[in-house]
């Protein structure tokens, strides 16, 4: 357990928070911190359990993240599930740790407006108007702040949504973050990967082919530079959350720094923040859900991922995944992982970036019920494990 005075070093960066009563205590949800690393090893979502883990390597930490089990909406008979939100941020912190304080709701918001007798539960179009809410809200904000904070419109983040609700699985995802589900094949027996969001990387030739097509009169909107594909030279992603002064003409001009300032104007956002959503249904062979940050995807592959999950006990998990990734990590680097981990965050961004790993495991009674008897919860991560000294 952690420390009270370590908490409070904590508290303004991690913000665990249990509502109803079913909940566990809240010293349960405030996790546990080792070094660079947070985690939380196990607790009970509605449709079943859970592990989380977190490490930083940026001098402040730009990944945020959130986990929320009751409520789907602002009404009270309006739909109950899981809610699982990685955001990855770049350029700053900023954007990621907006999402984290605004997709939610404005999910939650968006769907009790929706709500008819027809329409009672989840839906894409609710996920996708959420996001581009939240979108609109931290553009905003950008212009607010231009004046005064010219850089936030260089900052962005990689949105990574799922939600369990009546049965049902949605997938939302701009970035390159990856949720991996583990089906259990009755057949052979085996734990199989199945990735179910799609990314939007440069790297990937389909998504080159995308920009060039929605981009036909601009040769550079994709270009190889150093030995990585990158949206005009500057960014591997193609959808995000913020990165206005690639959404904005306004803001690609001074004062924002001149690496970021594109030579000629552009009259389209070059940048998307619509998701690619995926609906399907939960069978009993779903065991279980990992979502990440593509830290962890950097230096484990999918099945590896979902071996290290099914072949360990479930309390830690998300913790042994995190440390598997390090542990790649230092490999390649031909170093230690105990020698890696005395590395301070900043220059530990040269070995290694930001990895959030969520777990979510499934059970298919708990999923397949008509009533809902879960806990409430609420845990929300990010914006650096130590505050700036």
């Amino acid at each position: 357990m952690v420390s009270a005075a370590l908490l409070r070093i904590v508290s303004p960066c991690w913000k665990p928070s249990v509502e109803g009563e079913n909940s566990r205590d809240s010293s349960d949800v405030s996790g546990r911190v080792d070094g660079l690393l947070w985690s939380k090893d196990s607790g009970q979502h509605v449709n079943g359990e859970f592990s989380m883990a977190i490490i930083q390597a940026n001098n402040l930490l730009e990944d945020h993240s959130q986990l929320e089990s009751g409520s789907m909406s602002l009404l009270e008979s309006g739909p109950h599930g899981t809610f699982v939100g990685i955001y990855d941020g770049h350029g700053g912190p900023e954007a990621a740790q907006f999402i984290n304080d605004h997709l939610f709701n404005n999910i939650k918001t968006i769907g009790a407006a929706e709500f008819t007798s027809e329409n009672q539960g989840m839906s894409a179009d609710i996920i996708n108007k959420a996001f581009l809410a939240t979108e609109e809200e931290f553009l905003s904000l950008v212009k607010n702040q231009w004046l005064s904070k010219p850089q936030i419109a260089s900052v962005g983040s990689c949105c990574l949504v799922g939600i369990i609700c009546s049965g049902l699985l949605y997938i939302a995802n701009a970035g390159d973050s990856r949720v991996v589900l583990g089906r259990q094949e009755k057949a052979v027996k085996v734990f199989k990967a199945v990735q179910l969001s799609f990314e939007h990387n440069a790297s990937m030739e389909s998504v080159r082919e995308e920009l060039h097509s929605l981009h036909p009169n601009d040769p550079q909107i994709v270009v190889l530079k150093h030995k990585v594909w990158r949206v005009k030279g500057i960014i591997q992603v193609s959808r995000s959350i913020g990165d206005a002064y690639l959404k904005k003409a306004e803001f690609n001009r001074e004062p924002l720094l001149s690496k970021f300032r594109l030579p000629k104007p552009f009259h389209e956002p070059i940048l998307k923040a619509e998701p690619t959503i995926l609906v399907q249904k939960l069978y009993p062979g779903d065991q279980f859900l990992i979502f990440a940050s593509d830290g962890l995807w950097e230096n484990l592959s999918n099945q590896e991922a979902v071996d290290i999950v099914q072949s360990c006990p479930r309390s830690g998990i998300a913790r042994k995944l995190v440390k598997a990734a390090l542990c790649e990590a230092a490999k390649k680097r031909e170093m230690r992982y105990s020698d890696l981990k005395k590395i301070d965050r900043g220059v530990r961004r040269h070995f290694h970036d930001d990895i959030t790993v969520i777990v979510l495991f499934l059970d298919s009674h708990l999923i397949s019920r008509s009533s809902w008897h879960g806990p409430l919860l609420s845990i929300r991560g990010g914006g650096g494990i130590f505050p700036n000294t």
